[in-house]
């Protein structure tokens, strides 16, 4: 088995950059609504690597660091408290990310009291415990917490232990689920058991339903994220597809949170990476040159907005929009041009108040019973 401090496993991908990209996008928004009302803040990185890949990339560490303290807020942020974990096995891995938190920290001379952090040579399963027994003893609750779990490939991340961790109401994931490596050894001997850790559950239950004909990688990805769901108790659960220079998906990315501006800056973040709306990104495009912005097709939001409001009179935009970020693709921005197209065709009634333009607050929209076809 090569070792995880082997210099292969640290070439930086364009899939991990794009990855990293949405983890800085979130992160920029997520520092400061966290900070304006919480006097500590938890960034829990539990894979998290050596610090730098081979061709000068930042990892994720350095990446969540640097979001923190460029942040052109960070000034109003440093009455609170930022503790940053990060957590990696091997220790040759941890070394090196140790030796690069040092340099970054002193290209930031003076270090902020407020911004504490540790590298911590351990596995990620039992340093996760060793937090929750800690709690326990307290008595205490966890910190709001972003959770970046992003391991090489399906073991030492226990279903159980993410539902124990995500079990305070102020915590979110951002989780690396390996389908490519789980669904070609979901099925062979002796992975039975790392299986049933990564899930919650028996391979059996994993699989149950699955037709040969359908696509299993889909299939595991809808258990995984019900079980984000389900298990743990997260309200928003979304997944993005990284495609590998195969063109198959490697693996996805799912973020849960409970809040749904979590929700919506993740959204926003994935978006950037893939502003066609289709929610993959692709080893073979990146690095193309791109003459102009994919235009999202917003027919499928337009059906939706006709059969989920059918009959229903005085909807706001407002209603419309965090529909639109909770139970659909699309983003919030998609909203206002499908009501303007709507109601040009006469398939909608909007009342205007006098005095308001658009679809601003105290404008209400009435749907036909009977959806066009």
């Amino acid at each position: 088995m090569v070792s995880d401090a082997d210099p292969t496993k640290w070439d930086c991908p364009p899939h991990t950059k794009a990855k990293h990209d949405m983890l800085a996008s979130y992160l920029d928004g997520w520092y400061p609504i966290l900070s304006s009302w919480n006097g500590r803040v938890l960034f829990l990185d539990g894979f998290a690597g050596r610090g730098r890949y081979n061709d000068g990339t930042e990892g994720s560490p350095l990446v969540a660091l640097r979001r923190l303290v460029d942040h052109h807020y960070f000034p109003q942020m440093r009455h609170r408290e930022f503790v940053f974990m990060f957590i990696e096995a091997n220790e040759d891995n941890a070394i090196s990310l140790k030796r690069e938190i040092d340099d970054f920290k002193a290209s930031h001379a003076p270090w902020p009291a407020s911004v504490k952090v540790s590298v911590i040579n351990d596995k990620f399963d039992a340093t996760a415990n060793t937090i929750l027994n800690h709690l326990r003893e307290q008595k205490a609750n966890l910190a709001p917490t972003f959770a970046f779990v992003d391991p090489f490939g399906y073991s030492g991340l226990p279903m159980d232990l993410l539902a124990d961790l995500l079990s305070y109401p102020r915590t979110e994931v951002f989780v690396n689920f390996m389908v490519g490596h789980v669904q070609r050894f979901i099925e062979r001997d002796g992975q039975e058991a790392a299986m049933r850790s990564l899930f919650g559950m028996d391979v059996r239950e994993v699989l149950s339903g699955h037709s040969r004909k359908a696509d299993r990688v889909e299939h595991l990805r809808a258990v995984y994220g019900k079980q984000l769901q389900d298990r743990i108790g997260l309200d928003h659960v979304q997944s993005f597809a990284m495609i590998n220079s195969t063109g198959n998906i490697g693996y996805y990315l799912f973020h849960g949170t409970r809040h749904r501006k979590g929700v919506k800056l993740m959204k926003n973040a994935m978006w950037k990476v893939d502003p066609g709306g289709g929610y993959t990104f692709s080893d073979r495009l990146a690095g193309q040159d791109v003459l102009f912005t994919p235009e999202p097709d917003l027919k499928p939001l337009r059906r939706e907005f006709l059969l989920h409001y059918a009959g229903k009179r005085n909807i706001s935009a407002e209603e419309m929009e965090w529909h639109t970020l909770l139970h659909t693709p699309y983003r919030e921005t998609h909203v206002r041009p499908v009501l303007r197209d709507l109601e040009r065709e006469g398939a909608i009634k909007v009342n205007r108040p006098m005095g308001k333009k658009q679809f601003t607050k105290g404008v209400t929209i009435d749907f036909p019973s009977s959806p066009p076809s």
